[in-house]
């Protein structure tokens, strides 16, 4: 089911959720200015991979994120994309970015589960935060 080709932009659930975890870890990249270490989300081949390598560079990003100022989310950044074209924004609008990025595609991701008569959990923040506040108490 994850792998099955139902014909959208990265073919598949699997394919989406690989393209999204590799958005979140290029731009990571960027923002810190290096190569990241560890695998190319792209390589995973299987959803407990996947899941491993998702863990992995929320950890970093939670990291990064905790660094920043009030004055990093002005700091102009640049970047080639892969086809070499130079691009510099503000952080705030590359974190904003990313996050509507992602949004889109689990709105995709959600759609296929439905093309595939399973019912897709919940993708509203709010209701990421207190099915976590409610896993802690």
């Amino acid at each position: 089911m994850l792998h099955r080709d139902l014909a959208v932009s990265y073919r598949s659930i699997f394919g989406t959720l690989q393209h999204i975890l590799w958005a979140e870890w290029r731009w990571l990249g960027r923002w810190l200015m290096r190569a990241l270490a560890g695998r190319d989300p792209l390589e995973c081949r299987d959803l407990v991979a996947l899941r491993a390598r998702w863990t992995e560079i929320e950890r970093e990003q939670l990291e990064f994120l905790q660094r920043l100022t009030a004055a990093d989310l002005g700091r102009p950044i640049s970047y080639d994309n892969p086809p070499g074209t130079r691009w510099t924004y503000e952080l705030r609008h590359m974190l904003q970015h990313l996050v509507n990025h992602s949004t889109y595609h689990r709105g995709q991701v959600a759609a296929m589960l439905r093309q595939l008569d399973t019912a897709p959990p919940a993708t509203d923040f709010l209701v990421y935060l207190d099915e976590r506040a409610a896993a802690t108490d």
